[in-house]
């Protein structure tokens, strides 16, 4: 491939990720105003999520499943279809039951975009220039969300539908559909990993294994707080989806330069920090009012940008034999796992609510407590990250030495 190509399907790769944010921030913003159209509960809204991370794992296994025999182009195409769709039917829904189906396409979609984009990128470049891509592709992640987020806040204050937000997510699809047209694929670079018979003999470790448990809690720990933002936060005293562009620009800056840490941490080093660092994070949020809440966000922002990224590259560096079947296996670990957890959250904040109304609060003081009740709760899954990582670090140290000494 020519460095014209190369730049081509990089770039292509970030709007495809930018419209996975937008579908994110933009729904996660007109949350609220879908629940009060449709008469629909906290738990409703959150099995409507559950389809946004549902799609994914699903489409993520058969991305990776058939990575090698259909290739990321026809992957991408695809997703390209699913997108459009969902977009479309959220708009002329109608109802719960329409939401469901288009949050799904959507999802599926999302999906589709981490099965081939990170196998992509992963055999375009290696060593520390692929773990800085990796990075930076993953950045546009909270970018997007950030000009979602602060997209849909503008279109809210003008009074503007939520279905002309919607139309929003259009445009990075488009974009990136066009990047991508014509252009020439890269083939895995490691021929072993084109055999599914390998990639699944690879899976079968301990190791890997271990990952997808730490990648169930590591995306929960990161996607629970952030796509409850508005209905948790919304009474707190701080604009919460200025909170959730505030978590997810720092998110950006530091998956920018996130290729240097794990050259100088490793990827296991950088992990235990971050679990460090997210759960005093949510720690905060579930204490704080007013302007410590933006104080919150920067601390999990910090601890949560290099989750994903790090967990796919993880994989990629530790375990290349997995191949693309690897990477997509383990994001798909960690959307099945939020995906499970939605409509568990929406349920958290509904009983809050009533414990706290039972407590003789009322408006804005009883959705504040239950807000802070239901991230007190969230507190855990960064908690029990802490003591695996900690694990995780001596398991890949014990590993370097062994294969050193050999």
């Amino acid at each position: 491939m020519n460095q014209q190509n190369q730049n081509r399907l990089f770039y292509g790769s970030c709007f495809a990720l930018i419209t996975t944010a937008f579908s994110f921030s933009i729904r996660a913003g007109v949350l609220p105003q879908l629940g009060e159209t449709f008469e629909l509960s906290a738990k409703q809204l959150g099995f409507i999520n559950q389809m946004w991370f549902l799609g994914f794992p699903i489409s993520m296994v058969l991305g990776g499943i058939f990575y090698n025999a259909i290739g990321p182009k026809k992957i991408m195409q695809f997703a390209f279809l699913t997108h459009t769709l969902g977009i479309l039917l959220t708009i002329y829904s109608g109802g719960y039951v329409g939401l469901l189906i288009s949050t799904l396409l959507i999802g599926i979609g999302n999906g589709c975009t981490e099965a081939a984009c990170n196998p992509m990128i992963a055999d375009s470049y290696s060593g520390k220039t692929m773990n800085t891509l990796l990075n930076r592709f993953h950045m546009w992640f909270p970018g997007g969300i950030v000009l979602g987020s602060l997209i849909s806040l503008l279109m809210t204050k003008l009074n503007l539908g939520w279905e002309a937000q919607i139309w929003i997510i259009l445009l990075p699809t488009i974009i990136y559909a066009y990047l991508f047209y014509g252009q020439k694929f890269p083939v895995p670079k490691n021929l072993e990993t084109k055999s599914l018979k390998t990639n699944l003999s690879a899976i079968r470790s301990p190791l890997f294994l271990f990952i997808c448990l730490c990648m169930t809690l590591t995306a929960i720990s990161e996607f629970g707080p952030t796509q409850w933002a508005q209905l948790i936060l919304s009474k707190s005293g701080a604009e919460p989806m200025v909170i959730l562009a505030l978590i997810t620009g720092v998110m950006a800056i530091g998956r920018y330069f996130g290729g240097d840490f794990v050259h100088k941490f490793d990827q296991t080093g950088v992990l235990l920090g971050s679990s460090i660092l997210t759960t005093i994070g949510i720690f905060l949020f579930s204490i704080s009012a007013g302007p410590m809440a933006y104080v919150a966000a920067i601390c999990f922002a910090l601890g949560v940008c290099y989750f994903w990224p790090n967990m796919i590259g993880l994989v990629a560096e530790k375990i290349p034999l997995s191949g693309a079947f690897g990477m997509s296996i383990v994001g798909a670990f960690g959307m099945f796992s939020t995906s499970i957890f939605q409509p568990i959250i929406g349920n958290w904040i509904d009983k809050a609510g009533e414990k706290a109304a039972s407590m003789g609060l009322s408006g804005d003081a009883m959705e504040l407590a239950a807000g802070q009740a239901t991230l007190q709760k969230m507190i855990s899954f960064p908690g029990i990250l802490i003591v695996l990582f900690i694990v995780l670090f001596f398991w890949v140290k014990k590993i370097k030495s062994e294969t050193q000494q050999a």
